[in-house]
């Protein structure tokens, strides 16, 4: 457990070193969709934490949708990276968690060595790519806004929606057998687990966050940045993936074409040797 002021966060931790690879996880997932990323990235020489975020796992967990506004979750990764004490820092981050990881390079909250980023586009590209293909992709999103039914929805049979939703989606069904599935199962059941990721969407509606860069004309993400990308992904388009070079001065994409939206899990082995050429050298 890693204390930040009055909160604390359960932390995954690999590793030892003066460089920190700061691991950020997406939805329904918690910190255990890394690994077979942390002892890699240990091997590398960085001291890696993968933090369960707020409302995850055992950490923090409060209850207003308010309490999940983009800014205070982006204060929970500065804290962390500060509590941290490390001399560089690289973030590794997948879905939500790489929301949070471009807009910490795009506001410059933190000087970070290096981006590597799983299936999230830069979010103005996000917005930007919003055609009639991607709003029906992100249905979800939408359908988060509602009081209590999602809750319901996902929390049927004890979570048992959010096993399959894995199972359903993943490529490699190898890599989801039922031991790491249910992993993710047990957690969602967890009293009050379901309302705090929902609670990110809301969030993100009702608050929505300011960029540094709002168009492709205005100050670019300067970060150098491995973009790794699962094509099969049935929540976010290929489109968007590309559309984020407008935003970043040094981006590597890489298009991995049997993965899917959890491509770390599904695909670790390309993941893992995409990660470290690029880390390798930036």
């Amino acid at each position: 457990m890693v204390e930040i002021g009055e909160i604390s966060f359960e932390v995954d931790c690999c590793g030892e070193g003066g460089k920190l690879a700061l691991c950020l996880h997406g939805f329904p997932e918690n910190n255990f969709s890394w690994r077979k990323q942390l002892p890699v990235l240990a091997d590398m020489g960085y001291k890696v934490w993968a933090p369960n975020l707020r409302g995850y796992g055992n950490s923090y967990k409060p209850p207003k949708v308010s309490d999940y506004s983009i800014d205070k979750l982006l204060n929970d990764i500065v804290g962390l990276i500060d509590a941290s004490d490390s001399d560089e820092v690289t973030i590794i981050a997948h879905d939500w968690g790489g929301i949070l990881a471009w807009i910490i390079a795009s506001r410059k909250l933190k000087a970070l060595k290096s981006l590597v980023i799983m299936n999230c586009p830069h979010p103005v590209a996000f917005k930007r790519g919003l055609n009639l293909r991607q709003l029906l992709m992100s249905w979800y999103m939408y359908f988060f806004q509602l009081p209590f039914l999602p809750e319901w929805y996902l929390g049927r049979n004890d979570a048992m929606p959010i096993r399959r939703m894995l199972e359903k989606t993943s490529v490699n069904s190898d890599m989801f057998p039922q031991e790491v599935t249910e992993v993710y199962r047990k957690h969602a059941a967890q009293n009050g687990t379901l309302t705090a990721m929902i609670n990110y969407y809301r969030a993100l509606f009702r608050y929505p966050p300011k960029m540094a860069n709002t168009d492709s004309s205005g100050e670019k993400i300067t970060v150098p940045t491995l973009l790794i990308w699962g094509e099969q992904d049935l929540a976010l388009s290929k489109g968007l993936a590309l559309k984020t070079s407008q935003f970043v001065v040094d981006l590597q994409t890489k298009f991995i074409p049997n993965g899917s939206h959890w491509i770390q899990q599904d695909c670790p082995e390309e993941v893992n040797k995409l990660m470290s050429e690029f880390l390798s050298i930036n």
